[in-house]
């Protein structure tokens, strides 16, 4: 497993204005959206290209397309979501699945309530989203899901804005194949499971709830 914090100027502006407790849902929402977008272009850094001619308007060009395996993208409900359409515009073509987890307040563990995903996981490069990487306990069990419904572990890049280093331990030591890239690793953890400085809780934060 890699740790990648993508720590370009843009992301880290846009992070820090999330940051701020006065951002409203309104801004909150749309830098969600722009931060996911940015990431996205380090996390494609990787994928494969294959030669190809194209007649252009004066003639036969020879250029580069995307090959190999296509891309499919997997929020973790309901934070997840705030990043899927940031993705979606440098890659409109992924199908998106949904897995919904919350975090029993006693235990801290996940607990399941939804989850669709496509036929074809097997065939896909998956980004698996969430904003937090706190615990690590509902990373963990969506990468399971993944798993379980023929997702190989080396196709799964787990994308967050922020994630704790007790996150990243767990993460690891239940699938060491999975890369995990954010814009920062925090401080700690509080004694309710929550990032510390971090940016409270993204849910309530991108859809204005309490």
């Amino acid at each position: 497993m890699s740790v990648t914090v993508i720590d370009h100027p843009l992301i880290q502006h846009k992070l820090t204005l999330m940051r701020d407790r006065t951002t409203g849902p309104k801004d909150f929402r749309e830098l969600l959206e722009e931060i996911a977008m940015l990431m996205a272009y380090e996390v494609t850094r990787t994928i494969a290209l294959e030669d190809i001619q194209v007649q252009g308007p004066l003639g036969p060009c020879d250029g580069k397309t995307i090959s190999g395996k296509k891309l499919g993208v997997v929020p973790i409900l309901r934070a997840g979501l705030g990043m899927v359409g940031g993705i979606l515009r440098l890659v409109p073509n992924a199908k998106v699945g949904h897995i919904g987890l919350y975090r029993d307040e006693t235990t801290l563990q996940p607990v399941e309530y939804y989850c669709k995903l496509p036929e074809d996981l097997a065939e896909r490069d998956l980004f698996l989203l969430d904003p937090m990487l706190a615990t690590g306990g509902s990373a963990a069990a969506a990468v399971e899901f993944l798993k379980k419904r023929g997702a190989r572990s080396k196709n799964i890049k787990f994308l967050c804005l922020l994630c704790s280093p007790k996150g990243i331990e767990v993460l690891q030591q239940s699938d060491p194949e999975v890369d995990i890239y954010t814009a920062s690793i925090d401080q700690a953890l509080n004694d309710r499971g929550y990032i510390l400085p971090g940016l409270g809780d993204a849910g309530d934060r991108l859809f204005g709830t309490m």
